[in-house]
């Protein structure tokens, strides 16, 4: 039997942590499946797991908790079935806008790829936007045919962020990174079938099963291999991630002096 416990409370091992303690209002959530895999569930129904202020600061709690566990050998990402995450809210971007929220706030993919273990992602859901970086942070992807993937910021009057500008041309190759950039087009998850990006895209109910199977078969692994495997192998994208962030940031500097809010709903 698993246990839910909230990222900014003491884990299963302590004594405070079995009841509920109301966990069901908490947008993200974590709980131990088996020996050394630990679930990251980002669960706000009401938002539809956007990037709002109260959201980002539970997902980074998260994060520093799951940081110091040492039992932890393999994180498995996940999300609402139908929405995995889909980026900053309209009142995060009112924030950006008005200067109260620097865009190097919303770098989760720089704190998801900096994690130690290993972090295999489960999008059963739409990733959007910010989402879409979020998902393609994750070491191990594996994606939904029928869901809708893509970087919607040029349709929304801002120009891409997230580290989107490198993350989308290391999983889909420049042509189609490009187009999607550009267009700001939401792709189903079938279209995307075959890119070295993402390790599957399955029918949506063998997603999580997938997902679960790869994390299992990673934490058969000694952890500390695990740990020095990982920061090999992110390498190339963190060091991609840092400078398309930092030239990302200066053209959401002007573009967000430019946004308009009224101009569209909530994203």
């Amino acid at each position: 039997m698993t246990t839910w416990w909230n990222s900014a409370e003491p884990g299963p091992d302590s004594s405070n942590a079995g009841g509920t303690g109301g966990h069901a209002t908490l947008p993200v959530q974590q709980r131990a499946l088996d020996e050394g895999v630990v679930e990251l569930a980002m669960v706000d129904e009401a938002g539809q797991n956007g990037m709002s202020p109260a959201w980002v600061a539970a997902f980074v709690r998260a994060l520093d908790h799951l940081a110091g566990d040492v039992q932890c050998k393999v994180v498995l990402l996940s999300g609402l079935p139908e929405a995995f995450c889909t980026g900053a809210t309209r009142d995060a971007l009112a924030d950006l806008a008005a200067g109260r929220l620097a865009p190097t706030e919303l770098l989760l993919g720089r704190r998801l790829m900096g994690l130690p273990m290993p972090v295999v992602a489960a999008a059963e859901g739409h990733a959007i936007g910010g989402g879409l970086a979020l998902l393609m942070s994750a070491d191990l992807t594996v994606l939904a045919e029928d869901s809708r993937y893509g970087a919607n910021f040029m349709s929304l009057g801002i120009t891409p962020g997230m580290g989107t500008t490198a993350l989308l041309s290391a999983a889909l190759g420049p042509a189609l990174a490009h187009e999607m950039l550009y267009t700001g087009d939401l792709l189903r998850g079938r279209v995307l079938r075959g890119h070295p990006g993402f390790n599957a895209v399955l029918p949506r109910a063998e997603v999580r099963p997938r997902a679960l199977a790869l994390a299992r078969a990673l934490a058969e692994k000694p952890r500390d291999n695990l740990l020095r495997l990982k920061r090999v192998l992110t390498l190339p994208r963190r060091r991609a991630f840092e400078e398309a962030s930092t030239l990302e940031t200066l053209m959401h500097e002007l573009s967000l002096r430019e946004l308009k809010l009224d101009a569209w709903g909530t994203p």
